[in-house]
């Protein structure tokens, strides 16, 4: 990352990866759940459903689902928001193939 002083302020330039630029230990898990909740917010809106009727639906409490909606989502693993994604009427596909660089990416791809 680039760095360049702008009133006696460092700017920095980032890699168009907030996780990545906040040097989080797991960039690519993090974006993983990110697009995951993305995806359960875009469900609940579409289905109409409040906090407390999508937390019944997902099998979480209404506070975890509140927590997930302003961006809390540490509590929660990969697989815990694909259940809720699947609870909430999605259908998941993993795909597993070999990478074509050294090291391979985890992506969400939603139809």
């Amino acid at each position: 990352m680039n760095a360049v002083h702008v009133d006696a302020n460092e700017v920095c330039f980032g890699c168009f990866n907030v996780f990545s630029d906040l040097k989080l230990a797991t960039p690519e898990k993090l974006k993983f759940k990110t697009a995951l909740v993305i995806e359960i917010r875009r469900a609940m809106q579409a289905q109409g459903l409040t906090q407390q009727q999508a937390a019944k639906r997902m099998g979480i409490t209404q506070p975890k689902v509140s927590d997930m909606m302003r961006g809390d989502f540490s509590n929660l693993s990969e697989r815990k928001l694909m259940d809720c994604l699947a609870r909430l009427g999605y259908d998941i596909e993993i795909t597993v193939r070999p990478a074509k660089t050294g090291v391979g990416q985890l992506m969400l791809a939603p139809a």
